[in-house]
């Protein structure tokens, strides 16, 4: 995500841009102290590199097949 859209935080919301995602209180208290000891300014700047992270895995892969099986083996398929 090059052209980091801007973001805010409201509660347990992180909003990028006009998208937002809910994160539970115990997720959210995780994510908070992570981004915390790495030194991101915030919540979202730390969400946005580690999804940016995981997209950039799956975009390595040469077919939908193999996109299947890498997020199987993250555990987001079964």
């Amino acid at each position: 995500m090059t052209g980091r859209a801007t973001s805010r935080v409201e509660g347990r919301f992180a909003v990028f841009g006009s998208h937002a995602v809910k994160f539970d209180r115990h997720l959210w208290t995780k994510l908070k102290r992570y981004a915390d000891l790495a030194g991101y300014s915030s919540v979202e700047e730390f969400v946005t590199h580690v999804v940016e992270k995981e997209i950039a895995q799956l975009d390595q892969a040469d077919s939908e097949d193999e996109v299947r099986k890498k997020l199987k083996g993250l555990g987001y398929l079964s």
